[in-house]
C-alpha cells in the first residue's frame, strides 16, 4: 500500500489556502457601508483607514475576514465549497488602488477625483456584496487568461 501521507498533507495545505466565498462576500458587505459613509461624509481619514484594510486584505490578513472566521463562519457551519484566494487578493490590489487615488483626491483639493475613486470602489464592493459578482476577481481572470506567465 502506497504511503499517501505526503499527499494528504499537501492536500490539506491547499484546503487550508482556499477561501470561503461568504467571507468574501461578507468582507465585501463591510466595505459597501464604510465606503458609503465616506461618501456622506467625505471623511478622508475613513477612507485612509479602508485602505489599510485593502491593504491587509491583500497580505492575506484582512481584519473583516478575520471577524468572519472567528465570529460568523463558526454560527453558519463549514461552506458548500471553497475558492481560490487569488482572485480575491487581486481584488483588494485593487480597491487599494482607487483608495489611494481617492485619498490623493481628497488630499489635492480634488474633490471630483476623491468622490469617483470612492464611488467606483464603493460599487464593485455593492457588487460582490448584494450580487456575488467579484469585478477585481473577473479582471484577474481575464488578466490570467491573456498573460498567463503574469499570474504565476
Amino acid at each position: 500500500m502506497p504511503d499517501l501521507s505526503v499527499s494528504g498533507t499537501i492536500l490539506q495545505e491547499h484546503l487550508a489556502m482556499q477561501v470561503d466565498p461568504r467571507s468574501t462576500r461578507f468582507t465585501a458587505a463591510v466595505t459597501t457601508v464604510v465606503l458609503a459613509l465616506v461618501l456622506t461624509t467625505g471623511n478622508v481619514w475613513l477612507l485612509l483607514a479602508q485602505g489599510v484594510v485593502f491593504a491587509l486584505g491583500l497580505a492575506g490578513a484582512s481584519p473583516y475576514g478575520l471577524f468572519f472566521r472567528r465570529l460568523v463562519r463558526p454560527r453558519l457551519g463549514p461552506p458548500a465549497e471553497l475558492e481560490d484566494p487569488a482572485p480575491p487578493r487581486f481584488a483588494q490590489g485593487v480597491g487599494l488602488v482607487f483608495a489611494l487615488v481617492g485619498v490623493a483626491g481628497f488630499a489635492a483639493q480634488i474633490p471630483a477625483l476623491g468622490l469617483g475613486a470612492t464611488a467606483a470602489a464603493l460599487l464593485a464592493a455593492f457588487l460582490n456584496a448584494a450580487f456575488g459578482f467579484c469585478l477585481g476577481c473577473e479582471m484577474y481572470l481575464i488578466i490570467r487568461r491573456l498573460m498567463p506567465a503574469a499570474t504565476r
